[in-house]
């Protein structure tokens, strides 16, 4: 197989994941606010509520309005979360709480780097290919890469909400090849979504290449 130019990785799921679970994460700091509900149900409700949100592209909005409005997208989630469970009226303050809550996974203490993946990234620069991260993500990505210890191996990182375009919509893969002038035939995509990150890559003319890590965390 020949070597590609670019290998592009997805970044939740893919290099890193949630220690623990997402509900388990809620239900702790929803704790420190005085809601008691269970992680199993936050759990529940949060993936119901992110896959039925719109893309996190903001089409209208202006640069500096970006992270305000990555800000007001998870907060609707999170809202939908909680209202679903059947606990919102129990917070005093939901604002605050979603404030730490935010600010919590814009860190690396919520995140584990998976065990293949540093030496996975220095193999492939000591065979001199270019690296990117292409991801729906949000701008907290740059301080969870920083923190994780991943930043350093990326020449490139690719943000849905930053480029207005959204996997699997191959706008946002072909925004990521300009970025190292690479044609699309050149390049590999890595991801744990057969959709966003697979057949994303694929429509672009992407090698994509879907990583299960269900049976690894």
């Amino acid at each position: 197989m020949k070597k590609p130019k670019v290998i592009f990785v997805d970044a939740v799921g893919t290099l890193f994941g949630v220690k623990g679970s997402v509900g388990e994460i809620y239900s702790q700091i929803a704790a420190d606010f005085g809601v008691s509900v269970s992680p199993e149900v936050l759990n529940k409700n949060f993936f119901n509520s992110f896959k039925a949100s719109p893309p996190p592209i903001f089409l209208d909005a202006d640069i500096k309005d970006i992270p305000q409005r990555e800000y007001d997208w998870w907060r609707i989630i999170a809202l939908n979360t909680f209202e679903c469970a059947g606990v919102l009226p129990e917070f005093v303050d939901f604002p605050a709480f979603f404030t730490e809550l935010y600010i919590h996974f814009g860190t690396p203490d919520p995140w584990y780097v998976y065990p293949d993946v540093t030496l996975a990234l220095m193999n492939w620069r000591r065979l001199g290919i270019e690296l990117g991260v292409l991801s729906n993500f949000d701008s907290r990505l740059y301080l969870v890469l920083q923190g994780l210890g991943l930043r350093e191996y990326f020449a490139s990182i690719t943000i849905s909400t930053q480029v207005r375009a959204a996997k699997p919509d191959p706008e946002i893969f072909h925004i990521a090849l300009n970025k190292h002038k690479c044609s699309p035939e050149e390049a590999w995509h890595i991801g744990d979504s057969m959709i966003d990150d697979y057949q994303g890559a694929k429509a672009a003319g992407m090698r994509g290449i879907w990583i299960n890590r269900n049976s690894k965390e």
